[in-house]
């Protein structure tokens, strides 16, 4: 296995890999040429540099940044701007670009981005983050597992339908479908199945006659007749689950259960 920097002259470069949601993988180096390892081509990037990486050997968060500028072609501001970044899986490590062996040193996620027009600067957050996720479950009135997802055991693919889109409102952030009933997909999720946000998944925040309002802004490239695949929405609570989906003994909330202010409430006499 190659030991790196354990000569006075390494022929070293930094490589960093974009796996981003839509499936799409991008591979940097600050190699003055490309490099072809694991399978991606990783190009010539001496306008991105990766900042220091902090890795601890405890339970602390590691921390990255990546500075580069919006010229390369393979980073776009309008990229960037409508989301095709975010939450985006990062991996970071050294490779020798004489006999291409390497080594992974960081893995994380995509976190805030910033631009100023000029260039970005993106900061990393390391996949020890999940460490803080509460795993525990806890008592809620509405159900906690997500729809179609595990713990619902509802099929994901009999509320799924594929459609294409009938008008589009940027200024609302809207998109219309013909043939549906909008109600159906409020609190639900679409995915563009093509245009400049292919693969990208986008939540339903209201849903009315007029269109589908989306949680994330839309591409001002999008255009009429994009397909896009449709999930429907649930709103979590025990009657919706139990009488539009039959589904109530998988139900995952305690919404008999009494709340804290049980706790507050002042008794009173019976006269």
């Amino acid at each position: 296995m190659r030991v790196f920097f354990d000569r006075e002259l390494e022929t070293v470069a930094t490589f960093w890999q974009v796996h981003r949601r839509d499936g799409v993988t991008l591979g940097f180096s600050s190699h003055n040429e490309d490099l072809w390892f694991a399978g991606i081509n990783h190009m010539a990037a001496p306008g991105m540099a990766p900042a220091a990486i902090r890795l601890t050997t405890d339970l602390e968060d590691d921390s990255a940044e990546v500075e580069g500028a919006l010229s390369h072609n393979a980073i776009r501001a309008d990229e960037l701007r409508i989301g095709l970044y975010d939450s985006a899986t990062i991996a970071m490590g050294v490779v020798d670009w004489n006999s291409l062996e390497f080594r992974t040193i960081y893995r994380g996620h995509l976190g805030r981005i910033e631009d100023d027009g000029r260039g970005f600067v993106a900061e990393l957050t390391s996949v020890k983050a999940t460490l803080d996720d509460d795993i525990v479950p806890r008592t809620s009135p509405t159900c906690r597992a997500q729809f179609c997802g595990k713990g619902c055991t509802l099929s994901r693919q009999k509320f799924t339908s594929t459609h294409p889109i009938s008008s589009i409102d940027l200024d609302q952030n809207t998109v219309s479908f013909p043939g549906i009933s909008a109600d159906l997909y409020l609190d639900g999720q679409l995915r563009f199945l093509g245009g400049p946000q292919t693969g990208m998944t986008f939540g339903i925040v209201a849903a009315s006659p007029d269109g589908l309002i989306l949680d994330q802004p839309l591409s001002a490239d999008i255009e009429i007749g994009t397909s896009a695949e449709l999930l429907e929405g649930c709103d979590h609570t025990l009657t919706t689950c139990a009488s539009r989906f039959s589904n109530s003994v998988n139900f995952r909330g305690e919404p008999y259960l009494p709340g804290n202010d049980l706790l507050s409430r002042y008794g009173r006499s019976q006269s």
